[in-house]
């Protein structure tokens, strides 16, 4: 039994589709999802709501895939979801935090409000989400949380900044998580997509300050056009999708797991080479 949050689109859609063909029961969730019932609704009430939101299934498999509401940055909402899926099955065996969202913008230009709502949905998002889904796998005595990072969380870039420092601090939420819970049989997982060519392209946030008055406007709309670029001749979301699931099969995944041999190949080339010249090769790209 699988929870994806974010399912609705890119990486998190293509994900929930390829589990549904692997045979697995997939519960994703959306803001966008219409619908409510409250905590107290019977058993009926909820089965038949859980039983409305099957948008596809897979005879083949037996997987489906169910879709309910569930903001990540509303606690109430996250509650709700996770209780009605634990009142279906009795269990969550895997957790795919994936919603997220990206602002760009300069670190000068990107206002406190703006980089406060970047680190609501991808960190603290994340984490109500964790959080909520915990007692439950403990309980149960084993589960998996398998986290959305990206390259941009191990490598800043410039001009997504605020995007990079929310995954950044994803990045150590998960590294700390893997020891706290591996005593309940838990496991924690970080996997790294680069450019990918999904809708998060057009739905990226530029920060209310970064115009044409803007002292940073020629080199960020130069910048940004490069990462567009990258972003819609990128990998596939399958390609993300297969990686998850390849993650799934293993007996004990590692921290973190990179998409694609090209950012395997950076990452470590990351670790081995001076920061001066990573640094360099950086600002050369998006600077």
């Amino acid at each position: 039994m699988i929870l994806i949050t974010g399912a609705s689109a890119g990486i998190g859609r293509a994900t929930a589709n390829l589990l549904m063909e692997k045979g697995f029961c997939v519960y994703g969730t959306s803001r966008k999802v219409k619908g409510n019932i409250a905590p107290d609704a019977s058993s009926d009430d909820k089965n038949n709501f859980l039983k409305e939101n099957i948008i596809a299934s897979d005879k083949k498999s037996g997987g489906f895939i169910c879709m309910i509401p569930l903001d990540v940055t509303e606690e109430a909402t996250i509650a709700m979801a996770v209780d009605l899926v634990i009142s279906k099955e009795g269990r969550i065996d895997i957790l795919v935090s994936n919603a997220g969202n990206g602002i760009a913008g300069s670190i000068e230009d990107v206002s406190t409000e703006e980089a406060s709502m970047q680190f609501d949905i991808n960190f603290f998002g994340s984490l109500r989400v964790i959080k909520e889904v915990l007692p439950h796998m403990r309980r149960q005595g084993n589960g998996l949380i398998i986290a959305m990072s990206s390259v941009a969380g191990v490598i800043s870039i410039p001009y997504q900044a605020h995007y990079s420092a929310s995954k950044f601090a994803l990045e150590g939420l998960i590294e700390a998580l893997r020891h706290e819970v591996a005593s309940f049989g838990i496991k924690a997982c970080l996997v790294e997509p680069g450019d990918t060519r999904t809708e998060f392209t057009g739905r990226r946030t530029i920060a209310n300050a970064a115009d044409e008055n803007s002292p940073y406007y020629d080199r960020f709309t130069a910048s940004l056009s490069r990462m567009e670029k990258d972003e819609q001749n990128g990998a596939s979301p399958d390609v993300v999708a297969r990686t998850v699931y390849n993650v799934i099969k293993r007996k004990n995944p590692p921290v973190r797991v990179a998409v694609g041999f090209q950012y395997k190949l950076f990452l470590f080339l990351k670790k081995i080479l001076p920061s001066r010249l990573c640094a360099k090769v950086v600002g050369m790209l998006y600077s």
